[in-house]
């Protein structure tokens, strides 16, 4: 079994022998577990952002999680001392899965398995909730269902209903480890009902990318996709023609690389150690 050592002898950490960096105009950044872990900063994250604008780079926060809405991610920021404009610099999985059911299920009424603040959000941005007879459904990473909604749910999927996912995650990092995330609650239901969503919006999918570059206004070639996780994070990125850069902060580590399907561009201990390359 290769030990640490070995690991960082075969994958370059905290370096950038080929010049990527300074190509990289934009950041879409991860954020449990990349630039903050629950309320805490990870160290260096605000020297990390601030360094960004110094130099003329836009960034903007890209999250799966989908049990929060914006507002929800703009109070919690301020209250950790970082002011964003949501419109810019605030992308999640919610608002792609918006987009994608307006561009393809467009005036379809829709069930969602989610938290009541996404519901919220999903009205206020123009999408017909319905609890009883939708035309659609869509999981999201609710924290707060109990039984008889898993099993609506989960008629309404054996009903041959469209079945849209925000997000693939199945953790979610806290302080102190991890908290099931959706991509678990789609193993639940698959053993259940024998699906899995027909489609999932958020990262590593394309949908999320194409709507994150048109927030930033930036190309494949000067974008860079920063996050801790492997399959989601650093694939969004590689898989869709932006750079992947996977910081060691959060899920994944280095010896998940070896097995991995997913070869990030780069690799930082975190998104302190990119600010010397900046």
């Amino acid at each position: 079994m290769r030990t640490i050592s070995d690991l960082r002898s075969v994958y370059p950490v905290n370096q950038d022998a080929e010049g990527i960096i300074p190509k990289i105009r934009n950041f879409a950044l991860d954020m449990d577990g990349t630039v903050y872990l629950d309320e805490t900063w990870i160290d260096g994250a605000l020297e990390f952002l601030a360094r960004i604008e110094q130099t003329g780079r836009k960034y903007c926060f890209m999250t799966n999680n989908s049990s929060k809405n914006a507002q929800v991610y703009v109070e919690k920021l301020h209250r950790m001392g970082l002011d964003i404009d949501p419109e810019k610099q605030l992308i999640t999985s919610g608002h792609a899965t918006v987009a994608y059911l307006k561009e393809h299920f467009p005036g379809k009424k829709v069930y969602l398995f989610g938290n009541q603040v996404l519901l919220d959000e999903f009205e206020q941005r123009g999408i017909q909730l319905e609890e009883d007879h939708p035309d659609v459904v869509v999981s999201a990473f609710d924290t707060s269902f109990d039984y008889p909604k898993l099993r609506k749910f989960c008629d309404f999927i054996r009903d041959g209903l469209p079945y849209i996912g925000t997000h693939p995650d199945y953790n979610c990092p806290t302080k102190t480890g991890f908290m099931p995330d959706i991509g678990s609650l789609h193993a639940y239901i698959q053993a259940s009902t024998g699906r899995m969503p027909d489609k999932i919006v958020g990262k590593p999918n394309k949908e999320i990318i194409d709507y994150t570059l048109n927030v930033l206004g930036g190309e494949p070639g000067n974008t860079a996709v920063v996050g801790d996780r492997l399959y989601t994070d650093v694939k969004s990125g590689v898989f869709n023609g932006l750079y992947g850069i996977f910081v060691l902060s959060g899920e994944a580590q280095l010896v998940d690389l070896p097995t991995s399907d997913v070869q990030p561009h780069l690799i930082f201990d975190s998104v302190k150690d990119i600010i010397p390359l900046l």
